[in-house]
Order: C-alpha cells, then structure tokens, then sequence
C-alpha cells in the first residue's frame, strides 16, 4: 500500500495549482491531507470521484480553517472522525480509516508560532494527542500515523538549527515529545530508509527559502512496531508544488 501525507494548505488553492493531475499521475493508495481549509460541499469532489477515490472529511468549525481527510482508492472497513472529545474536536485535526487489519490516520498538529498561549495549547494538545494513539494502538496494532506534525526531531531536521534553537517547532520540550512518542514504539519512516541531510517537507514563503532549500521537516508518516517488517520504502517529494509543503509518503508491502 502507499499512503502520500500531504498539508495542502487549502485544498481549493491546491486544486488551482494542478493537484488533480499531480494524484492522477502519482497514483497513491491513501492520501492523508493537512490543513484543508474547506468542507466537502465548498469542493467539486466529482473530478477526485473520477479518478477513483473515496473521500472522507473532518472540518474544523472555524470556516477556511486548519481540516484533515483520507482519500482512498479502497473503502475502508470503518471511519472514525475526531478523538470524540468535544472540545478537541473543534478545530477538525484527527481522521482515522480503517482498512482491514491496517489503520491509517490523518492528522494536523497545532502550530505553536502565533504566540505563547498556543505554544501552551499546543503542548497541552500533544498530550492529549500521545494518549489517545496509546490507545488506539492498542485496539488496531498496525497504525501509520500521517501527518504535520509542526516539529522539527532532530538538528538534521532543519536548515539552521542553531538559529532556531528557540522556535516554536524546534523547542527542547517538542522535540523530547517527539523522541518519547518515536521510544513509545513508532518509526520515523524516512529516516529508517534515509538518512541524509537537506530533506525538508516545508518552505516559508519567505525571502526564497524554498528555491535556497531552506527548510524544515515538520511532515511524517510514522509506522508502529508491528508494521516494522512491512516497510518497503519511504521518501519526500519536493518537486510537488501545491502548498508551501510538499508530499510526504511510506510504502508497506
């Protein structure tokens, strides 16, 4: 199966920037789209129809707001929208399909850069976040948890990790999240696979930084331990240019 992660950042302004024909020619399995900005009745969903695949929404309540969904060329077994817990719930971040003995999910990390009362939120939400996949993983063993994850692991992560040593996305208590979510049984499926540096998955829109490579690698797919003898590949598509990320994805035999 290949499963493509992708923060579209809208997928409205994703589809005008020639989406469509990118997963007509990609041809991925599952796409688990970030940051969709949209509800399905604010997109024409026949031309996705037309290439085959399924589509499942989770919308924030805010309009033009953040948003998660699975396309799949399979219908999944079950579907799952949000944690079920209401106040998490409101800003549409979490999707799960299930298909078979496999379990896909979707996901949309905060961002902690506005300020420090969402840097605080967004710690609070990481919590919550760790404990609701504890306990997932333990009704569906084989989990790929797809998504933004607005954290940078480790120095090779980031273009200048000196630099921003102090940025939200880069903080010490981030990244020792991330490390103890990876220790909790998870594989950073690119960098069992790859290991050189330079290999990010977002560009601000600033002074060049993506035409210069400089980036950072906030977007993963991570697979559990069952799931470690599954692994065929794993890679980054940085030529794709719909968002200000670009398309992560992991292949499971």
């Amino acid at each position: 199966m290949d499963i493509v992660s992708y923060n579209v950042n809208g997928i409205r302004a994703a589809i005008s920037k020639g989406l469509l024909n990118w997963m007509e020619s990609r041809k991925a399995d599952v796409y688990c789209f970030q940051e969709t900005k949209a509800e399905a009745s604010q997109v024409d969903l026949s031309s996705f129809e037309l290439l085959g695949y399924k589509h499942y929404w989770f919308s924030a309540e805010k309009k033009g707001y953040s948003g998660v969904a699975i396309f799949s060329k399979k219908t999944p077994t079950n579907i799952i929208y949000g944690f079920g817990d209401k106040d998490y719930d409101k800003e549409g971040r979490i999707i799960q399909a299930d298909f078979g003995d496999l379990t896909v999910i979707s996901v949309y990390i905060p961002s902690g850069t506005s300020g420090e009362e969402r840097q605080a939120y967004k710690m609070e939400w990481l919590d919550f976040f760790y404990e609701h996949i504890a306990k997932v993983a333990k009704k569906k063993p084989n989990l790929v948890v797809c998504g933004d994850y607005n954290i940078c692991h480790q120095p090779i992560d980031i273009h200048d990790p000196v630099s921003n040593k102090n940025s939200s996305g880069f903080l010490p208590e981030e990244r020792e999240w991330l490390s103890q979510f990876i220790d909790n049984g998870f594989t950073d499926s690119f960098r069992h696979f790859n290991k050189a540096p330079h290999q990010y998955s977002w560009w601000t829109y600033r002074a060049g930084a993506r035409a210069n490579n400089k980036g950072w690698r906030i977007d993963y797919c991570m697979t559990n331990a069952p799931l470690q003898t599954r692994l065929v590949d794993a890679g980054i598509e940085p030529t794709a240019m719909h968002s200000d990320h670009c398309p992560v994805w992991v292949k499971l035999k």
